[in-house]
Order: C-alpha cells, then sequence, then structure tokens
C-alpha cells in the first residue's frame, strides 16, 4: 500500500500491480490500484486539464 497525494488530497492505494513504484514517481491510479507509471511531464500534463475540467463544471453549476 501506498498514500498517494492529488493536490493535496491524500488516500490510500494499492502498489500489487506495479512491481517496481517508488516514492516521488507518478502513477496513473484506477479503483484504488496503481496501474500504470508516467512521466512527471505527463503528470503534469494531466492535473492541469483536470483543473480546468473542475473550473469549467463549477462555473457552470454557478450559471444555474
Amino acid at each position: 500500500m501506498a498514500t498517494i497525494d492529488v493536490d493535496g488530497v491524500q488516500r490510500e492505494a494499492s502498489l500489487l500491480l506495479l512491481e517496481d513504484a517508488n516514492v516521488g514517481e507518478y502513477v496513473i491510479v484506477h479503483a484504488g490500484f496503481a496501474i500504470q507509471k508516467i512521466d512527471e511531464s505527463a503528470a503534469q500534463e494531466t492535473l492541469s486539464l483536470l483543473r480546468e475540467a473542475a473550473e469549467l463544471v463549477e462555473k457552470k453549476e454557478g450559471q444555474r
């Protein structure tokens, strides 16, 4: 098990599906399992897109 951090939100994730995950590396987590390692630039780009999507949802909900 590992503690993962996504923008300050910490959760537990299983590392059973990855043999070589290390502290400080970026992983894709699905259903509580780390399923793939990714490089930092891909992780940062993904996080940026997720933040942008969340902002759009918040704006849309605020217009109701």
